[in-house]
C-alpha cells in the first residue's frame, strides 16, 4: 500500500486521518498543501477517483471569494483555477494508487488494507 495524505497541519480531520493510519501501523506520506500543493496529475487522478471536481471543494473554506469564483467559472477554466488555489480543497485527501478519498473516510480506508 502506498498511501499519501494531503492536507494542512492545522486541519483537524487531517490529524485524525494521520492518527488512524498510525494506529494501524500503515505507512503513509504526509504532504502539506501549504508548503507543496498537488501536481496537475495528482489532482486529476484524485478527481477521477472521487467523481469530479465538485466533491473536492470545501463549502466551509475560509477563502469564500475564491470558492465562489471556482464554482462559477466555465468548466474548462475550473480545474486550472482550483490547481492555483488549493486552499479551497476539502481535507484530507488520501490517495492509495488510483483510489482516493476526500474528507475523513475510515470506512473506505479499511477496504484498502
Amino acid at each position: 500500500m502506498n498511501v499519501q495524505v494531503f492536507g494542512t497541519r492545522k486541519s483537524f480531520d487531517t490529524k485524525k486521518a494521520q492518527r488512524w493510519f498510525k494506529e494501524r501501523r500503515i505507512r503513509f506520506q504526509f504532504v502539506d498543501l501549504k508548503e507543496k500543493g498537488m501536481s496537475r496529475g495528482e489532482l486529476q487522478s484524485v478527481m477521477r477517483a472521487v467523481g469530479g471536481l465538485e466533491v473536492l471543494l470545501d463549502p466551509k473554506a475560509k477563502d469564500q471569494d475564491t470558492l465562489a469564483l471556482v464554482s462559477h467559472l466555465a468548466e474548462s477554466q475550473r480545474f486550472d483555477k482550483l490547481l492555483e488555489n488549493q486552499q479551497v480543497l476539502r481535507e484530507p485527501i488520501v490517495r492509495n494508487g488510483r483510489q482516493a478519498t476526500v474528507g475523513y473516510a475510515p470506512e473506505t480506508w479499511q477496504t484498502w488494507e
